[in-house]
């Protein structure tokens, strides 16, 4: 019953930390395709 409990609260804790560092991840890419475009350098 514990595991049971335990493995549903990592999955949940897994696709929270996917959802929360996506759109982070996603303006890193930004940034960083914005910042090595305006010195001229990929």
């Amino acid at each position: 019953m514990l595991t049971a409990i335990a493995d549903v609260l990592r999955t949940i804790v897994g696709a929270a930390v996917t959802v929360v560092t996506l759109p982070f991840r996603a303006l890193a890419r930004l940034f960083g395709g914005a910042a090595s475009s305006a010195h001229g350098r990929h």
